[in-house]
């Protein structure tokens, strides 16, 4: 068994050692127009690895004619799906770009740098948006549509589907939350307010407030349930997603099974891909896509709720809107919009001496701060887990280590610039087991304790100087520790300039299940405060060198 597990350690070690940083590319496309640079909105880009090793990604550059992708350090290819024609020339490009890890690249396309091909090689569709391919009209229609939900348990994608703020999304990655955020665009996030609906069936409906989605179309949805259309086993279908990170996506598939209340298919989803809507060949709304029922389940490939459950949530939630506002649009935290500088981190491979994480404790909770450097030496060695004042053996044991981070992992994989704040309920000795303990000891057997989690997390209230500091996401990590057992950490994440010298106290007031009212407070002392600040360094300079 020690071996076994030595090797799937190892294994885990050598994997994410393997991972590369990614870095930014930002791609702005422009044509003159009588003297003026003209946006190319909706062009189909295409980007593949250089050279080739896969499929290319193909993603369309917003209205405004800018795209922004996360990629992976290494050589790539971004050309054009199809020529652009404008004032009697078709245009398209192919460029090489190399993308270093930690940075932002910028590429213009522009007519210096387009090839112009003749207009006879255009395939007659392309000049007339109505005419272009199915995915495009789709993907273009309604793109604006699809945003980001941000629940403290998930992150998935959901839909326009009422013009009075109302956006159907995937009910698991809700779970039990009654507010969520939603995310329309990098800049802009927002406060959602759960409605009732039947969770039973898969479906939340979140409310904004209705100023928001003005100007992005809600999709038609053929309510009645009588209505609704239906698929059949081995129909191709397609989707459209808000992963992490990138620009929305059109994902292609076909059914695989057809279940009661599930419709299986091969459309594998990326990371915050689930709760996009779906659509059968003639563009109808069928459904929407959904996590596995199994939360540790490998597979990505998506089940589609169908529409006769959207109607019924959407019915259902309408009918509660008379009595109360919609959440009030107030703009929250969102992600630096630039990168950490990888390339600045040490290399822990090189012996360079490790600082421990720093943890704290209150009487009920172990907290601990972990910075992008944090976790990226925790990668690069195995042995290291944190430091001397890292959390106890036990809860290691039962929680896994600090730098791993569950259902979150595809979020931190990147190193995003920010400052996690992890809570964990500790672990203590009930009465009746230390009694039972010591009655074995009075019979010549000696046994370790028996401890188990106090509590469970519920909230973090952080405040610098008395004044509250909202987190970019308040994440929860869900632990099953035993068959009836569920355990909960937070994993609040917040800007790097969030607590440093500008704060002349930073206390954290932490709420648990078995007391939601009382809070566990906990001041941070100033070697935290500066060992956080100081890991940050190389960040902030970086933002003064631009």
């Amino acid at each position: 068994m020690r071996s076994a597990s030595a090797a799937l350690a190892l294994l885990a070690v050598v994997t994410l050692s393997a991972q590369t940083e990614q870095g930014t590319l930002r791609i702005t496309m422009t044509l003159a127009d009588g003297g003026q640079a003209t946006p190319v909105g909706r062009h189909a880009l295409l980007v593949s690895d250089n050279p080739p090793s896969a499929e290319p990604r193909r993603i369309l550059t917003s209205a405004d004619g800018t795209l922004v992708l996360m990629l992976r350090a290494g050589s790539y290819i971004v050309e054009s799906d199809r020529p652009v024609v404008s004032r009697g020339r078709a245009y398209q490009w192919t460029q090489v770009v190399t993308i270093v890890a930690g940075r932002e690249l910028n590429l213009s396309l522009t007519d210096d740098n387009a090839e112009i091909v003749p207009l006879e090689s255009v395939p007659a569709s392309s000049p007339n948006p109505t005419d272009t391919p199915r995915d495009d009209l789709l993907l273009s229609r309604f793109q604006e549509s699809v945003v980001a939900v941000w629940s403290p348990t998930a992150r998935a994608s959901g839909f326009v589907v009422d013009s009075r703020g109302l956006i159907a999304t995937d009910g698991r990655a809700v779970g039990t939350a009654t507010v969520v955020e939603v995310q329309l665009t990098p800049e802009v996030k927002v406060p959602a307010r759960v409605l009732p609906s039947d969770r039973s069936r898969d479906v939340a409906m979140v409310r904004i407030d209705p100023a928001l989605v003005a100007t992005r179309p809600a999709l038609a949805l053929a309510c009645p349930p009588s209505r609704t259309p239906s698929v059949e086993d081995g129909e191709e279908i397609a989707s459209i997603a808000a992963p992490h990170g990138r620009e929305r996506e059109f994902l292609r598939g076909e059914v695989t099974a057809l279940q009661p209340r599930r419709i299986e298919t091969d459309v594998r989803l990326p990371f915050g891909g689930t709760g996009g809507p779906v659509f059968n060949g003639a563009g109808a709304v069928v459904g929407l896509t959904s996590m596995s029922a199994d939360r540790d389940s490998p597979s990505h490939d998506a089940a589609v709720v169908p529409t006769v459950f959207i109607c019924e949530a959407l019915a259902a939630s309408v009918a509660t809107l008379s009595g109360g506002e919609p959440p009030a649009a107030t703009r929250l935290p969102v992600e630096p919009t630039r990168p950490f500088p990888v390339s600045t981190l040490e290399d822990a491979k090189r012996g360079t001496p490790n600082t421990a994480v720093p943890v704290t404790s209150s009487s009920e909770f172990d907290v601990a701060f972990l910075t992008p450097a944090m976790v990226h030496r925790a990668r690069q060695r195995s042995d290291w887990t944190g430091g001397q004042r890292s959390r106890s053996e036990e809860v290691e044991s039962r929680l896994g280590r600090l730098t791993e981070f569950g259902a979150w992992s595809d979020y931190f994989n990147d190193l995003p610039a920010v400052l996690i704040v992890r809570v964990t309920p500790k672990m203590v000795e009930g009465f009746w087991k230390r009694l039972g303990r010591e009655a074995a000891r009075t019979q010549g057997a000696e046994l370790p304790p028996f401890k188990d989690f106090k509590t469970s997390f519920r909230r973090m209230q952080a405040r610098c100087d008395g004044v509250d500091v909202t987190p970019i996401h308040p994440f929860v990590l869900q632990h099953q520790v035993s068959e009836k057992n569920v355990v909960r950490e937070g994993l609040y994440v917040f800007d790097p300039d969030a607590f440093g010298p500008k704060c002349a106290t930073v206390t954290l007031s932490l709420y648990s299940d078995a007391q939601p009212e009382r809070a566990d407070s906990l001041a941070l002392t100033r070697a935290v405060i500066d060992q956080i600040w100081n890991d940050f360094a190389s960040y902030r300079e970086g933002a003064r060198t631009r």
